[in-house]
């Protein structure tokens, strides 16, 4: 069974900013959902309401029909997983025990069960993270480190998997790899919300574009709907045009 969340007037505001304002969604089946915006559109905001991080704000976000203040964070945490934009450690922590830190929603007792490694081995596996699983975590490079939390995320066995900017630290070949595994995770039956600024991944990848200005929803459609040229003026402030190859693939390019 999916995770359905259900965000009603969600709203937050950091003194006298309103960063999210009056924004109403349903998520309620599997899917791969890329969430976008120009910086300050409240993303990483609305993301932070939906992984439980963002106490005070207004409005509704219901998780399973439960709002998300209700939850018990060890139960939530197995429904849902977070990747941060990074995560800083400052203790002398191996790949491998990071990934395992994922694992601690199922934690019985002092020792780790072969569930637990039998669910991180998957996790580094797929996210091509095992060649350094004994470094330091502090020592491996951006991109190495952003896999790293993912495959903690996915040791996790979570139904809905949030990620703010997963590819920002990345290289070519990683970032497709990494968006053709979330492409994969959501057709296998998780729900899969990223924050992006790619529109290009966004259009190639996604089930679902929520494009965001200004605290506000501005469009809710697949791609080629949400992503139109008058839409990526409006809301991103470039002119942009949807080319195609012979070959039937298409992507955005941006200038006159």
């Amino acid at each position: 069974m999916s995770v359905r969340y259900e965000l009603s007037g969600a709203g937050m505001s950091y003194g006298a900013a309103e960063v999210v304002r009056n924004v109403t969604l349903t998520f309620d089946r599997p899917q791969m959902v890329a969430l976008t915006g120009p910086n300050g559109a409240g993303k990483s905001t609305l993301l932070g309401i939906m992984s439980g991080l963002r106490p005070g704000f207004t409005g509704s976000c219901r998780l399973n029909g439960r709002e998300i203040t209700a939850w018990k964070r060890r139960d939530f945490a197995r429904e849902v997983a977070l990747v941060p934009q990074s995560l800083k450690l400052d203790f002398p922590f191996t790949a491998e025990q990071v990934v395992l830190m994922g694992r601690t929603p199922y934690a019985g007792g002092m020792f780790e069960s072969p569930e637990d490694w039998a669910a991180v081995e998957r996790a580094m596996d797929v996210t091509d993270t095992l060649e350094f699983r004994a470094r330091d975590f502090r020592a491996l490079s951006g991109g190495e480190r952003q896999r790293v939390v993912l495959a903690s995320a996915l040791a996790q066995e979570p139904r809905a998997l949030l990620l703010d900017e997963p590819t920002t630290f990345l290289d070519l070949q990683h970032q497709l790899t990494i968006y053709q595994l979330l492409r994969k995770l959501s057709q296998e039956g998780m729900l899969v919300i990223a924050v992006t600024h790619d529109l290009n991944l966004a259009a190639a990848f996604s089930d679902r574009v929520v494009a965001m200005k200004k605290g506000q929803v501005e469009a809710d459609a697949d791609p080629c709907e949400a992503l139109t040229t008058d839409r990526i003026r409006s809301i991103f402030g470039v002119e942009a045009e949807w080319l195609k190859r012979s070959g039937g693939k298409s992507w955005i390019a941006y200038g006159d």
